[in-house]
């Protein structure tokens, strides 16, 4: 089968580029082009591509506005390009929420450690999302308007600054009822709209530390991690050297450096370590790395659950922690971007339960609190 793709954007050399990159693959051709976004839309109307490349900055109408109204109008899964920059995470985070479902940086040989892998990365992320035609509208309909666009700005929170970084006052006691230490999340491709959508729905006093592993650059995860705190009841930072875990505080792992969990329960604090530590380690930050280390930490009392993403990262740390007694869940095929990771874990019946993300944070909620 051949997939249709309408590439967006205002550089006809990045066009060229990006065409000639697509059709080397013989499963992808591209079905056409557009100079910028209102262009796009007349496009994908009347193209009705499998997946649309968009750049974010374009005159007439940049590639936010183009989201949004294509997926008001005619909902097609789009993979933003972004520059490196804390302007361009911030740009892409707004995308995301606009309803694109992956990023890739305009330079993507940034994203491998060469030029043929990241070439076969880009191919292979966009038949990903192909294989999702239909899922968009669902998917954003479902998600998208009741986590990301209704979410309404919370009252300041008691926060005190430690070292630049927001760090919410905890008055929670260490000693709980809760039988769980740790909450663990790992995901990849359409993870920062899922993890929007269960973080945001946790309350300010959520019993235990919540440990997270999102496939991302370096220069996106400090702007993710603060969007998050904006939006949410609990603290979300980007996780730092030497920081203690704390109950009620989610600690995102920074891009491009592993993150792991040393010491004792009660008393674990964050290392991170650069990638040469772990040099057999595909992805920077590993969900296998971190879970792994968890294990070693809490043993059985953690909650770890995958979210959407390509490929396997996080089926190895899972499986070690299903060895020392954890309880491990997935979110379910129907509501993935892309159904890799929790399918590795669930074909390897290391998943104990799958759920719709929809209902994911009301699940976690039954299973810690009650």
């Amino acid at each position: 089968m051949t997939y249709r793709i309408l590439i967006v954007d205002d550089s006809t050399f990045c066009r060229r580029r990006i065409k000639q990159i697509l059709e080397a693959d013989p499963d992808l051709e591209v079905a056409g082009e557009a100079k910028n976004g209102q262009e796009a839309l007349t496009l994908v109307a009347s193209l009705r591509p499998d997946v649309v490349t968009m750049d974010i900055e374009m005159p007439v109408m940049d590639g936010i506005t183009a989201v949004k109204r294509i997926m008001a109008s005619n909902p097609v899964p789009i993979i933003m390009f972004s520059s490196l920059t804390q302007a361009g995470a911030q740009a892409t985070l707004d995308a995301l929420d606009a309803g694109a479902l992956d990023f890739l940086p305009k330079k993507f040989e940034d994203i491998a450690a060469d030029r043929k892998e990241a070439i076969m990365l880009f191919q292979n992320r966009v038949k990903a999302l192909c294989g999702r035609k239909m899922f968009g509208a669902s998917y954003l309909s479902r998600i998208t308007s009741s986590s990301l666009r209704s979410a309404k700005p919370l009252a300041p929170k008691n926060v005190i600054k430690v070292a630049t970084k927001l760090v919410t006052k905890t008055h929670l006691s260490s000693a709980n009822s809760c039988h769980y230490a740790c909450l663990a999340i790992g995901t990849s491709t359409g993870g920062p709209v899922a993890l929007q959508k269960i973080l945001t729905e946790l309350p300010s006093d959520f019993p235990i530390p919540v440990v997270m592993v999102q496939h991302m650059p370096s220069s996106f995860t400090q702007a993710f991690a603060k969007r998050l705190h904006d939006l949410c009841k609990i603290t979300v930072k980007e996780a730092a050297h030497g920081d203690t875990l704390k109950p009620g505080v989610c600690y995102l792992a920074p891009g491009g450096k592993h993150m792991t969990i040393e010491g004792r329960a009660g008393n674990a604090r964050v290392v991170i370590s650069e990638p040469e530590r772990y040099p057999c380690a595909a992805y920077k930050p590993s969900v296998d790395v971190t879970f792994d280390s968890l294990a070693h930490v809490y043993s059985g009392n953690v909650l770890a659950i995958i979210l959407t993403g390509m490929g396997a990262d996080g089926r190895e740390g899972c499986k070690t922690l299903k060895a020392k007694g954890a309880k491990i869940w997935a979110q379910d095929e129907q509501s993935c971007v892309v159904y890799g990771m929790p399918k590795a874990i669930t074909v390897a019946n290391i998943s104990e339960a799958n759920y719709d993300i929809a209902h994911m944070a009301s699940h976690i909620k039954n299973e810690i609190l009650d």
